[in-house]
Formats: C-alpha cells, sequence, structure tokens
C-alpha cells in the first residue's frame, strides 16, 4: 500500500500547498480545480507526499532551501498556497524534491543542478541544512555570467546508475552517465556538461535509471 497521502504543489513563485490526496478521487470529464493560481504565476510541479517527508526547493539564482512538509497545513483544491520560498527580484523556483525519511536514512542522496549555460554538479544532500518554510535560503550554487541561472535540480541516490539527458532550446542533446558529473560543495559553480552554440541555453534536463523503480 503506498503512503502518499497527500498532492504538494510548488509554483513560480515560490508558493507552495498540500492537499489531501482523497480530494481527487471524483474527478469530472472537465475536471476540477487543483490550486488558485496568482496573476502570472504558474505551477511548476507536483509531487505526492507522506505527511512526514522534507520538502527541497531551489531557485534560479542559485537559492536553496529544505523543510519539513509539517510546517505545511493541508488546504482545500481550491486554495491558493502559502509561501515556500522567499525571492529577490527576478528570481524564480525551477525545481522541487520531495525527500522521504525512508529514503534519507537508507542511502546517502545529492543534489543535482544544471545551469541554462551547461554547467552542472551534484551536491550531498547533508550539505543542505532543514530551515523554516518561507524564508530566502541558502547558495546551493555559486552563479556568474559564465554559468547562467539554473534551470534544473533533482535530488537523487549517490550510487544510482542513470543517465542524464540535456536538451538545447536549438534541438542539441547530450547524454552522459550521472556518475560522471562531479560531486562538489554547494558554493561552486560546477562543471560544463554541455557545449552551447552562442545564443543556445538548456531548455530540458532529464533523468534515466537503469533500475525504473527508483524512488527517494
Amino acid at each position: 500500500m503506498s503512503d502518499n497521502k497527500y498532492l504538494f504543489f510548488a509554483t513560480r513563485k515560490g508558493l507552495i500547498k498540500k492537499t489531501e490526496l482523497t480530494e481527487y478521487q471524483s474527478i469530472r470529464q472537465s475536471g476540477l480545480v487543483a490550486i488558485k493560481l496568482d496573476q502570472n504565476d504558474e505551477l511548476l510541479e507536483t509531487k505526492t507526499t507522506s505527511g512526514n517527508d522534507k520538502v527541497l526547493l531551489c531557485s534560479s539564482n542559485g537559492k536553496a532551501i529544505m523543510f519539513s512538509e509539517k510546517n505545511v497545513r493541508p488546504t482545500g483544491r481550491a486554495s491558493r498556497g502559502v509561501t515556500g520560498m522567499r525571492f529577490k527580484a527576478g528570481d524564480f523556483l525551477v525545481g522541487m524534491a520531495i525527500i522521504s525519511a525512508q529514503a534519507k536514512s537508507a542511502k546517502p542522496l545529492q543534489v543535482l543542478i544544471v545551469s541554462e549555460n551547461g554547467f552542472g554538479k551534484r551536491t550531498p544532500l547533508s550539505e543542505y541544512r532543514e530551515q523554516g518554510r518561507g524564508g530566502s535560503g541558502i547558495f546551493t550554487s555559486k552563479i556568474t555570467p559564465k554559468t547562467g541561472k539554473l534551470v534544473d535540480m533533482r535530488a537523487l541516490p549517490a550510487e544510482a546508475k542513470a543517465d542524464l539527458l540535456l536538451i538545447s532550446s536549438k534541438g542539441q542533446v547530450i547524454r552522459l552517465e550521472l556518475n560522471t558529473v562531479s560531486v562538489l560543495g554547494r558554493q561552486t559553480q560546477g562543471v560544463k556538461l554541455i557545449n552551447l552554440d552562442p545564443g543556445d541555453k538548456v531548455a530540458s534536463v532529464a533523468v534515466i535509471f537503469e533500475e525504473p523503480d527508483v524512488q527517494i
């Protein structure tokens, strides 16, 4: 039986919301309202949680915050949500990871980040301290004109057998083994993962596991 009890939402502007899965048992053909969005905001990610998990959020300007989902009370489908992470002007959310207590205790986890100019790295999750919800977070990457802003963040098992797929806005694609991505500290810029043509940017990131049932 699944331990998942909630749907957990995150928006580009850093709002989060947790709603019981039972509220989505009966869905009309025309659909249901899942979350109320502010003007100029959009839904970034939705994941399932147990009620006892940790939430890791990451912004485009290289900040990250980890907090317990117990700090987020469940609300109804049509609610707006609450602040998960605060941003300075021009910053926005690029990734959310849900970290279960079982996964955190069973195996070391790493945080993978990728920037728009093709830089990336892995950092041990142990370098991220738990904080309260709604703060501005701590540095997860050094952002420079050379790296560009972050476009993706994942939390993955350190020893996961997987490939990393990077796709650019102009259609270039590269596939590399995840374990070839350097493990570096939070306040570093990472290493070059893909060589891009002038004006091209990383647009999409995918992780392909050899074992399809790998979860965190």
